[in-house]
């Protein structure tokens, strides 16, 4: 937080030295509306795991506006999450996020123009501020303290004051913070908090403000090597592949569900760029039914997952097919949840 503090104060008192100069501002603070700059601005969050170790991320892919009538709309990228680590990046996008069903989180709210009207003579102002979030398919109401300070005529900064707390229950994020658990074999509490420090240009007169149009593709936005991976970067990712829990079929069917092509075409992606891997595709059940026809389904609903990737061009060569039936469970079998998650489907790299 300690970066977020320096840039909200270095712009407090860039606003208290320009307060002295005479600006043509007008009193509407949204005149011609704004565009976010993104490489002046940063968002970032902190975790807390082992009950005492913080660790701060953030984000370096997003854009915002804040139009003539001041509505305001950030839209962040979540494949651009920044740990600084390569793998714990991806353990984030795809067992916390889950960048493949949910690639944004879109944050809106509406400045109040009878707060700031006097912007233009203040320069800094703190104001009470609702909103809104869009995170991992849930929306909820808000409301945060943000300082605004008018740097110059045309560029203006919006930072909260304080961390933001969110609930990871309030996101459904709750179970991706168990997933993560397991992969790092680590207690992380069940809350984070948020940070922003956002700057903005003002639009050119006559134009309307413009969202920065989103990649193509979300997992372009990743902060990784593009093309080709190593190896240590593609064991990685088939080992938390195989924790995501995300590939479905209907109970005693290995007919593949439609809800399961966003993570296979991600999965897709990463195999095309470890071209000289070699991986087994291992069904497994939970123990409901006999030993026999568990292992068949195993290996049947392992055959759909490569007949898939074959069918978008990995070579049948690279796949070995394996059914595991009930043999290998992760956890008891004695709950409903321990049932969920036996039935799954790994990947491992086998050269």
């Amino acid at each position: 937080m300690q970066a977020v503090s320096a840039f909200r104060t270095a712009l407090t008192l860039g606003g208290i030295l320009l307060g002295s100069a005479a600006f043509a501002q007008s009193a509407d603070p949204f005149e011609h509306g704004w565009e976010l700059d993104a490489e002046a601005s940063e968002l970032r969050f902190l975790s807390v795991k082992k009950n005492s170790k913080a660790e701060h991320s953030g984000f370096a892919s997003f854009s915002g506006v804040i139009s003539e009538s001041g509505a305001a709309e950030i839209r962040v990228q979540l494949d651009s999450v920044d740990t600084k680590i390569d793998l714990r990046n991806v353990r984030m996008r795809f067992l916390f996020f889950e960048t493949f069903n949910f690639p944004e989180a879109v944050i809106t709210a509406q400045l109040p123009a009878d707060q700031l009207t006097d912007l233009h003579e203040v320069r800094h102002k703190i104001i009470d501020l609702p909103y809104t979030m869009n995170l991992h398919g849930v929306t909820q109401e808000r409301s945060a303290q943000v300082a605004i300070t008018l740097v110059d005529n045309d560029r203006v900064a919006v930072a909260n004051t304080a961390p933001i707390a969110i609930p990871l229950t309030d996101f459904a994020l709750d179970e991706g913070r168990g997933k993560l658990q397991d992969a790092a074999n680590v207690d992380i509490l069940p809350f984070g908090f948020v940070s922003f420090g956002f700057v903005f240009d003002r639009a050119r007169p006559g134009t309307q403000p413009q969202l920065q149009l989103a990649a193509a593709t979300p997992s372009e936005t990743a902060l990784e090597t593009k093309g080709d991976l190593d190896r240590d970067a593609c064991v990685g990712r088939m080992e938390i592949l195989s924790r995501t829990g995300n590939i479905y079929f209907n109970s005693g069917s290995a007919r593949l569900d439609r809800a399961s092509l966003p993570l296979l075409s991600n999965l897709h992606d990463i195999i095309s760029r470890c071209p000289d891997l070699r991986i087994e595709v291992g069904g497994h059940t939970d123990r409901d039914g006999s030993e026999a026809a568990n292992r068949v389904l195993s290996e049947r609903r392992a055959q759909a997952v490569t007949n898939y990737l074959v069918a978008q061009g990995i070579g049948q060569e690279r796949l070995i097919t394996v059914g595991y039936g009930e043999s290998r469970p992760v956890v008891s079998n004695d709950t409903a949840e321990g049932k969920r998650r036996n039935r799954r489907i790994e990947f491992v790299p086998i050269n």
